[in-house]
């Protein structure tokens, strides 16, 4: 007891503890104030962008702005954490963009995308004119050049090309502005210098692929009698499904023994411009109405885990025949489509299967059904194709004197690109559900301009102040420039249509709110298709052409 209560009285020397543990304290507390600073001016940011005036408004670019500001005053954010957010969101744009790039770039987009390439090539061209007639430099010119274009993309290029502390992030905000008001002036111009354009909105229609249709069909065509549904060519030629059929007055899911006979009415699903020769084929369009459709009961959506579905098509599957149940459609990488007898089955495929309660158990079970799966993002696939995407950014090329790499926007771009365009390797998908993806890409994209923002903020007025009207004149030619020149190359040379100008021009300037001003102007989905086609081209192109234009100029 006695050692004991000497223990307890013991003299404790607390100052070396105090001399040790206070530096250790002020340095988490700076690093907590960063941190709050940083979240600070994320959100006043995003709360800037909002702002709308005249419906023209800043988006997540607004953080450029705050940042600026945030950065003059003595906040600045690590390079290496704006590098993380230049990776993070150049993956989700390659993934995001991965599913309908190649295809759109191989359909009806090849003269869209010549126009982009136009363009973009023309307004490179330009700026490196200017810097040389203006004697900017490397940095402020890429990043007049990026905001011209208001193309984030552009933007983290060009600062993983410079070294910190450059300059970029003031011409980027001092071009933005302008890249923002003209599109949105020149598209509102446009129906003035062209009254024709409001004719053509009128005989334009919605979706070339065609809106999804359901129709009630009642077969008189004798000649099915007897038959399968899969012997019916015309619906995989058009991609449409037979779904149910009238029993009782009530539609039903399809029975396994199913056989076509005229008089029976069956609902097809499918798009315009296919379901009509489906209807054709079948017979006429029914005038049932008002019947019974028992949605919860007959129909279920259906994540695909298997290896026995994966890889394999509808028509290898049998699934009417086996189960008792039909794809009517397939979600896959956000995008829904009827799909057709030969469609092969991805991982993560959401299927909306149509067929009788317990055949539809059956069914989910045989699919390996996780309804989380279409919700979650494989994370060591995510961090496989960063490393892959970073690994590939490093390596360079050497033409002589003249050396290019992709650098961290390029590399992660290109591999997502990659990953997105075919979802899946074996057993292994490279899926992201949309939410999830965007989530990333707009927390990355906002720490990166927070980072941009604050390390230029120093020389933010030093620099206008030096350059002066210069720095502004050069944005509005680099805004022109590829404005003119698309409008030109379009209407007399590429002989595009003005509804589809509007829309490329657009995507070719990466301008959100510019596509808004088309559609309100036009009523017609035209432009909005072409805005599709053109900006993940836009977004690959001035990727790579921006640390080509600072290798020129430097």
């Amino acid at each position: 007891m006695k050692s004991d209560t000497m223990a307890l009285n013991l003299p404790v020397d607390y100052s070396a503890c105090i001399h040790v543990c206070a530096p250790e304290s002020r340095e988490r507390s700076r690093v907590i104030e960063k941190i709050v600073v940083l979240f600070a001016v994320i959100g006043l940011g995003q709360i800037l962008g909002r702002i709308s005036l005249w419906g023209v408004s800043l988006g997540a670019s607004g953080v450029v702005f705050v940042a600026l500001l945030a950065g003059h005053f003595g906040f600045h954010v690590s390079p290496e954490v704006g590098m993380v957010g230049v990776v993070l969101f150049i993956y989700c744009l390659g993934i995001g963009a991965g599913p309908s790039f190649l295809q759109m770039f191989f359909s009806r987009g090849k003269t869209l995308m010549l126009l982009t390439v136009v363009m973009m090539g023309v307004t490179a061209a330009v700026a490196w004119g200017l810097a040389r007639i203006f004697q900017l430099s490397p940095d402020l010119t890429s990043g007049l050049f990026a905001g011209a274009l208001t193309s984030t993309p552009a933007l983290a290029a060009a600062t993983e090309k410079l070294p910190a502390g450059s300059d970029v992030a003031v011409g980027f905000g001092i071009a933005y502005p302008f890249g923002v008001v003209g599109v949105i002036l020149f598209i509102q111009l446009l129906p003035r210098w062209f009254p024709e354009i409001k004719a053509a909105a009128g005989t334009a229609g919605g979706d070339p692929r065609g809106e999804i249709l359901r129709e009630l069909v009642q077969v008189t065509n004798a000649n099915l009698n007897g038959k399968r549904l899969r012997d019916v060519t015309v619906l995989a030629r058009m991609n449409c499904q037979v779904s149910r059929i009238i029993k009782d007055g009530q539609l039903r899911p399809i029975p396994a023994d199913f056989q076509l006979e005229v008089g029976q009415q069956l609902l097809i699903i499918g798009r315009t411009g296919q379901i009509e020769s489906v209807i054709e084929m079948l017979g006429v369009k029914s005038s049932e109405a008002q019947l019974v459709l028992d949605v919860e009961r007959q129909r279920r959506y259906i994540v695909v885990t298997s290896k026995e579905l994966v890889g394999r098509t509808l028509k290898d599957l049998h699934l009417l025949s086996r189960f008792g149940v039909t794809i009517a459609r397939i979600t896959r990488q956000d995008i829904e489509f009827v799909p057709a007898a030969n469609e092969m089955i991805h991982f993560g495929d959401i299927l909306r299967a149509v067929g009788e309660p317990d055949s539809l158990e059956a069914f989910a079970d045989y699919a390996g059904h996780r309804a989380r799966t279409a919700e979650e993002t494989d994370l060591v696939i995510l961090a496989g194709g960063l490393i892959l995407g970073m690994i590939l950014g490093r390596l360079s090329v050497s033409f002589g004197s003249f050396s290019f790499s992709l650098g961290m926007a390029g590399g992660p771009l290109l591999v997502g690109l990659i990953l997105g365009h075919f979802g899946q390797f074996g057993r292994l998908s490279t899926r992201m559900p949309r939410a999830g993806r965007l989530l990333l890409a707009e927390l990355g994209l906002t720490v990166f301009l927070a980072q941009a923002g604050s390390q230029a903020g120093d020389q933010f007025v030093s620099v206008v102040q030096q350059n002066g009207w210069t720095l502004c004149v050069v944005a509005l030619i680099l805004v022109l420039v590829p404005l003119l020149t698309g409008l030109l190359a379009a209407r007399y040379w590429l002989k595009l249509d003005l509804l589809e100008i509007a829309g490329g021009i657009c995507g070719a300037m990466t301008s959100t709110p510019g596509l808004g001003a088309v559609t309100s102007v036009v009523d017609s989905s035209v432009p909005a298709t072409s805005y599709a086609t053109v900006y993940p081209v836009a977004l690959v192109l001035v990727t790579l052409l921006t640390p080509i234009l600072i290798s020129l100029i430097s």
